[in-house]
């Protein structure tokens, strides 16, 4: 399973950005998607998250300005990122919390894509 994440850049403050991640790959099922940040120094933070059927969680530091969505169809995941502050500068990778079949069992694991580098200058 791979989870090719794209969309980062350097942006100004207030300015908008959308990152894409897409899951390819041999699995049975995936249960949830969802964006994680990493800035220099810091601990890695859940951003948000979202399960199969749509239900969303976001981290207090960005409810009201960033969107995650997902495409069922074609295994990706979204996260559209709103009026962008300093704060928000970090590395972005993508989580999937996939169930893969081997035999006749299955396993749910997660997996990480590699990161995205999002900047925003004052």
């Amino acid at each position: 399973v791979q989870l090719q994440a794209s969309g980062g850049g350097l942006v100004q403050a207030g300015e908008s950005l959308k990152l894409s991640c897409a899951a390819s790959g041999d699995f049975f099922s995936i249960n949830e998607l969802g964006w994680y940040r990493q800035a220099p120094g810091k601990q890695r933070e859940v951003v948000a998250t979202i399960n199969r059927y749509g239900g969303t969680n976001y981290a207090d530091s960005v409810k009201g300005r960033f969107t995650i969505f997902r495409n069922n169809a074609n295994n990706a995941v979204y996260l559209q990122m709103n009026s962008l502050n300093v704060e928000d500068t970090a590395v972005y990778s993508c989580w999937g919390l996939v169930t893969i079949r081997t035999g006749d069992q299955l396993h749910t694991l997660d997996y990480w894509g590699q990161g995205t580098q999002v900047t925003v200058s004052s």
